[in-house]
């Protein structure tokens, strides 16, 4: 495990957010993060659908570690700003968030985020994020 990885997997540890909704860190690759999610009834709106507020964090999270994975030693991040579009309901086995690096810069790095809907061997995208992460002073 390199040292970048081993961050990202401390810190995704210690967010409870993260441990309350079961999120698991899947994949951390330089400019990509993936975190999975699993539908529980806890986690459901109203009619059944996974709650937005749920996805959102999750895929926050995989944007803010993207983001991560390119910044400077020395640097953490936080989410400045977010956009979110729920292009179906989600309903599924499993839900895929993937965070990517559009462009990485000395204060601010641009990320684009998917979450992918898996019922069986279907996967479909079911939401998009543009997320503007900052690099802040700090290693934790």
């Amino acid at each position: 495990m390199s040292d970048i990885e081993r961050r990202i997997s401390d810190s995704f540890r210690a967010q409870g957010l993260m441990a309350t909704l079961g999120a698991e860190l899947a994949h951390v690759a330089e400019g990509e993060v993936h975190i999975t999610l699993s539908p529980r009834p806890e986690l459901s709106q109203q009619h059944g659908y996974i709650h937005a507020g749920a996805l959102t964090s999750v895929l926050d999270s995989a944007c803010g570690y993207a983001a991560m994975t390119v910044a400077q030693p020395g640097f953490n991040v936080l989410t400045v700003e977010f956009k979110v579009n729920f292009m179906r309901p989600a309903r599924a086995d499993r839900f895929v968030a993937v965070g990517k690096v559009t462009k990485a810069g000395k204060t601010i790095t641009v990320c684009q985020g998917e979450i992918f809907a898996e019922e069986g061997s279907q996967r479909e995208a079911i939401a998009i994020m543009q997320a503007t992460i900052i690099n802040v002073p700090g290693s934790t």
